[in-house]
Order: C-alpha cells, then structure tokens, then sequence
C-alpha cells in the first residue's frame, strides 16, 4: 500500500523520558561516556539536549529510544552519530543511514556527524576494537557553529551531509592510526568509500525528489518482515511531506483499512514478556510522525489517520508492564492507540 500524508508541524507530548543529567561543557567527554541523553549547559545563556548514537545503525543500542528522552527539553535538540563504526575485522562494520537523518530532519532533531578516534583492543579477539570514542573537539567545534545558526533542522542536517567526505576522510584516517597503533587489522577502507557514495546520493536524490529511488529502496523494506515483528497485516509505504517542501519515505510495519479510517501501526514484538521500555520509545517515535500527519490519502482518497502501537509477545501476559499506566497518558494525551496481544 502506497500512503501519501503531509505534517505542517510537529506537535507531541512524552511522558516516558527519562530524567536527563545536566552537565556543563567542561565534562563534555565525560557525559559522552556516561549518558546516552543529557543536557549539556555550554553558557549562562545556551543550553541544549543531547542524544548520541552507539552505531550508526538504528538497531543497535535503541539510539531512538534516547533520542525520545531529550523530547521534553524546550529547547534545541542534537544527537551526534558516528558516520561508521569499524569494530576490526573481527567485528561488524555499520554506516550512517539517510532513513535515519529523514527521521531525525522531520522531527526538527539537529544532527551531527562525529567520527571515532580512541578504542581498545578487544581482549577475546585478535582484530577487534571495542570502548571507540568521539572526537569531542569536532563535535564542540559544531556545537559552537550551531548555536548562531538560523535556519531549520533539515538545512544544518542537508549541510552535514555535504561534508560527509571530509569528515569520512577525518574517520578513514583514525581508523588506520588505530589499526597500526593496536596492531589489529580493519575492514577494507575502499568498500567504506564506497558507502559513502551512495550516503551522498541519497541525500542528492532527496534534493531531487526522485520518488522512484526512493520506492524502490523501501519497497525492499517493505517485502521483508524482520525477525523482531510479529504482524498479520499489510506493510504501508508511506511518503510524508513536510511544510518546507521535503519529501520522506518511511515504512508502515501494518496499515488497515476500516470505512473512512486508515490505521498506521507500529508493531514491537517480545518473545517473552512484554517489549522492553526501549523498544516502546523506539516506536513512539513513528507515532510522533503518524499523529501529526495531515491530509492522509490512499487511491487518491482522503482518510483519517489512526495511529497504533501495538506490542506483542509469545510469552505468557501477567499484568501489565510497569511503564502501561504512563503510556496510556501519552497515547490519549497525543491521540493515538495502544493494543497488547500475545501471538501464537
């Protein structure tokens, strides 16, 4: 199913974040060590919320669900992600996505790129890293620039990937310091180049609003149920327009349709117990984008949309989780549905 919606702004409450500690700018490297979300104080008069992504790749460390906690500050909203994460050759290799700077654009999250410099050698393998961290020089160093900047979310995020060579170079260079300082062997830097490419022309092809590319990469997304669902409708493609004229593309994990009613639902799944609070903030995000959607149309039809989360288990239900009370506020505060099934 093919979904059209447009959000002219964003307007959401959150009930489930966490207390964010606030640190000043001094213990910079030791918030980025310690928290996944904070408040970072830089003056008497700025003060902004932090988020930081372990992996560039979403399914790692749940960076959504600490991206969610900095949503109740008023004020500016960063979270930092690593253009790739090499753990050595016996590790993984993952790299920043362009789904992930769509979601964080629409949502008005700034972003900056960062890039490790210091890791460890992992003691249980021979070519493997691990306890990698930030250059926090470059990261303040954006901060700064960030604090005069004007414009929208989605222009500073357009402008970090416009120098994502410099900073994959900046990256590509650490690596190989740390390769021969460790003595342990990475990935290949030319299939990393590589990915790179194709990073940049995603952001070029979302500067031309090429819908085809855009379909075709979510319609792989969409034939392909992850291991984690547990869902018994039909996937939804959904291209969302914002008000400045950009144009996302996100996958609906189920879509349904009832008279003049569309659902939108967001499926988390638990092969026992109940998903975890993490998994739940990962996806309220979606239902941050879902229940500010505008004009939703199907067919050329207008519908309204109803946004769902729904959690599932295999397990046995005994009550419910500790976090049910609170998310039921959010969802009738916010507008959206909240169902709990257990599935064969």
């Amino acid at each position: 199913m093919q979904i059209y919606g447009e959000i002219t702004g964003i307007k959401y409450k959150p009930f489930l974040c966490n207390t964010l500690v606030q640190y000043d700018i001094e213990k910079f490297d030791k918030a980025l060590s310690k928290s996944g979300s904070f408040i970072l104080e830089i003056d008497k008069e700025n003060r902004i919320a932090v988020s930081r992504w372990v992996s560039p790749k979403r399914t790692r460390s749940y960076p959504y669900a600490r991206v969610y906690d900095t949503l109740s500050f008023s004020g500016r909203k960063i979270t930092i992600i690593p253009i790739m994460k090499d753990e050595g050759k016996d590790g993984d290799r993952d790299f920043l996505q362009w789904d992930a700077i769509s979601l964080m654009s629409l949502l008005g999250i700034y972003v900056i790129i960062g890039y490790y410099v210091e890791a460890v050698r992992n003691p249980k393998y021979a070519n493997k890293i691990t306890n990698q961290k930030f250059d926090t020089n470059y990261i303040k160093s954006e901060i700064s620039r960030l604090l005069s900047y004007q414009s929208d979310a989605l222009h500073w995020n357009l402008e970090q990937i416009d120098k994502i060579y410099q900073i994959a170079s900046l990256a590509f260079d650490s690596y190989n310091r740390i390769s021969k300082n460790l003595g342990v062997e990475m990935h290949s830097m030319e299939a990393a180049q590589q990915r790179i490419e194709e990073l940049y022309k995603e952001k070029e092809e979302f500067m031309k609003l090429s819908r085809e590319l855009s379909y075709k990469a979510q319609r792989r997304e969409s034939i392909t149920v992850q291991p984690k669902e547990s869902l018994k409708g039909t996937k939804g493609l959904i291209t969302i327009k914002n008000y400045i004229g950009g144009y996302y593309y996100f996958t609906c994990d189920e879509v349904e349709i009832q008279g003049n009613e569309l659902y939108l639902i967001e499926g988390k799944h638990s092969a026992s117990g109940y998903p975890s609070l993490s998994d739940v903030k990962d996806g309220l995000l979606k239902m941050i984008l879902y229940t500010n959607l505008k004009k939703v149309y199907y067919n050329n039809e207008e519908f309204i949309p109803i946004p769902i989360l729904k959690l599932t288990t295999k397990g046995d239900i005994y009550g419910f989780p500790n976090y049910y009370d609170t998310l039921l506020k959010e969802a009738e505060e916010n507008k959206f549905k909240v169902i709990i099934e257990r599935v064969q």
